[in-house]
């Protein structure tokens, strides 16, 4: 609530320098919706540079080792800088047989979804970039852009693991978008709401929706598996599977191109903790400290679940993962909004 109270303060004074200066309205608000989003993609970057760090960490302790030590000193922290100094400054191949222009197209159409959904996710109380009524159906609209790029990523390689890669990204994506998307349908029939800020003032004073009679812990589980699939993590890392694949529609990129596929990922991992926050853990919601803060402790535990899971289970086999989710997660998702009815109408 400080920080809100704050930008608004900042935001009355720059309205009346407009004025006394005669600038038009709405060059000031392009002027501080082109500032909100330099700070968000400021904020994105130094957290997916973090997350990779703090991923190092993590796998490193769960396999008994240290992980990055030496780079910047205190634990390796800068040793994801210097990777990310490292891609930028690579050389960009393109293999003879791949269309250049769609070859470099590709990542673009996959970073800029990612980075578009964070303009209404709300990273405090009343912080966001974009208060909009449909901001949950804004986001599933946008991320489904995605899929698009990493199909052309992979036949515009011209390497048939590429293609296959490719190909199974697409399958598996469109798929898991499904029961993703059926699992928040309990979260909107309780909220009546499909604005994010709105949902998280439906879950005032602790009755966050994980906590709902049965339905909350299966939305939950059904949104946590579907989400971590979407993001192609381990143990549903089929459309890259490094020993089968190489690398998948990754495989003909590299520098600055695979930098935008890489950062891409881990933007949708913490879009998917940033939404199951508002969605099941009340967002900022919390006791003593700023709602931002609080938002930020329950994403991070999220992400932390995220790379807890890829590093403790296998891959699974292609054929497996879709049955699972056909026939599985999506007659649980349907299953789940016919009990979500009855609770809402008798409980």
């Amino acid at each position: 609530m400080e920080i809100y109270k704050l930008f608004s303060r900042i935001d009355e004074i720059l309205k009346v320098l407009a004025t006394k200066y005669n600038i038009s309205m709405v060059i000031y608000d392009i002027f501080i919706t082109f500032v909100q989003v330099i700070i968000v993609l400021v904020f994105l970057i130094v957290t997916v540079l973090f997350l990779v760090w703090w991923e190092r960490k993590i796998s490193a302790h769960m396999q008994v080792r240290l992980g990055p030590m030496r780079t910047g000193g205190w634990h390796g922290w800068a040793q994801t800088i210097a990777d990310a100094i490292k891609l930028f400054l690579k050389e960009d191949i393109v293999p003879e047989c791949a269309d250049k222009w769609l070859h470099l197209l590709a990542p673009v159409i996959v970073f800029i979804p990612a980075f578009l959904c964070y303009a209404v996710i709300p990273f405090g109380e009343n912080l966001s970039v974009a208060d909009i009524d449909l901001g949950i159906l804004y986001i599933f609209a946008i991320s489904s852009i995605t899929v698009i790029g990493v199909i052309i990523a992979g036949w515009s390689s011209g390497n048939k693991y590429s293609l296959i890669g490719g190909l199974r990204a697409g399958a598996q994506m469109i798929s898991y978008e499904i029961p993703r998307i059926l699992s928040i349908v309990p979260v909107l029939m309780s909220a009546e709401s499909l604005n994010m800020n709105r949902i998280v003032k439906h879950q005032h004073n602790y009755h966050w929706f994980i906590f709902y009679p049965v339905v909350g812990i299966i939305s939950f589980f059904i949104y946590l598996t579907s989400s971590i699939a979407e993001t192609n993590r381990v143990p549903f890392d089929i459309p890259e599977a490094e020993s089968e694949l190489v690398s998948g529609y990754n495989t003909e990129y590299s520098g600055l191109k695979f930098a935008f596929f890489f950062l891409a990922e881990f933007l949708y991992m913490f879009l998917a903790s940033c939404i199951a926050t508002t969605l099941f853990l009340g967002g900022g919601n919390g006791p003593i400290l700023p709602s931002s803060i609080w938002f930020l402790l329950k994403t991070y535990f999220i992400v932390f679940i995220f790379m807890w899971v890829r590093w403790t289970l296998p891959r699974l086999r292609v054929d497996r993962m879709m049955e699972f989710n056909w026939k599985f997660l999506i007659p649980l998702s349907f299953a789940n909004i016919l009990l979500a009815g009855f609770v809402l109408l008798f409980i």
